[in-house]
């Protein structure tokens, strides 16, 4: 068995399947990004800018922004972990940025339309997550600035953020299957589509996933 050479236990096969996954992950958050905007038309009405925010926030943007740090499908593989860090920040800010923009639309939409707010497992999850984003952000600060967190050393905190940024990312999953349950979705879609769009946001947390615990695995061996 040929065994990699840069973690020198991990067989070459396991490097190649999680480089082939990052890949397909890649194609996925662009292409159900375009399939969604190009469904929602954004413009044509206020509950159009909805699906197409929210899944650029969630599915495009906070994908990539975590896919930076993998060390087999990084489209910035070569750079410093800084860079990738700053970019990173960059990603999640227009993760959180859409999101709300997201939640204001279809608040929006609602108020119009003279509907309640909040009312079914989609909405509550959602704003849950929005929220989530919003607090996930604020405590990445101290990333940047670790003046601020006195007593807590940077690896402790980046730890922390990593499994919060990975419930993050499994809340925004979870509202996006969820969206696409929704009568506007179900009612655009035939069934093969939907269960492939579902398959798409299940393939992609589950790279994430894989991502996030292989790289906290591989440090705890390291501290061995």
């Amino acid at each position: 068995m040929v065994y990699n050479k840069e973690t020198g236990s991990e067989p070459r096969i396991y490097g190649c399947t999680r480089t082939a996954s990052a890949l397909l992950s890649h194609c996925i958050c662009i292409g159900f990004t375009v399939f969604i905007a190009l469904l929602s038309r954004p413009g044509t009405s206020w509950f159009s800018w909805h699906p197409f925010f929210m899944t650029l926030a969630f599915s495009f943007f906070m994908t990539e922004a975590i896919l930076l740090f993998s060390p087999h499908g990084s489209p910035l593989k070569r750079f410093s972990h800084k860079t990738k860090g700053r970019v990173h920040g960059i990603l999640q800010g227009l993760c959180a940025s859409c999101a709300v923009l997201g939640l204001a639309a279809i608040y929006y939409n609602k108020h119009l339309n003279g509907k309640p707010h909040f009312t079914s497992w989609h909405g509550v999850l959602g704003l849950l997550t929005v929220c989530v984003v919003g607090l996930q952000s604020l405590a990445a600060v101290p990333l940047i600035y670790h003046s601020l967190a006195k007593g807590w050393s940077l690896a402790k905190l980046k730890r922390y953020h990593a499994a919060t940024g990975m419930v993050t990312y499994l809340l925004g999953s979870g509202s996006l299957l969820l969206g696409l349950s929704s009568a506007w979705f179900t009612g655009s879609v035939g069934e093969y589509t939907w269960y492939l769009s579902a398959l798409c946001s299940a393939l992609n947390a589950l790279v994430i996933m894989n991502q996030v615990s292989s790289a906290y695995t591989a440090k705890k061996r390291l501290q061995s």
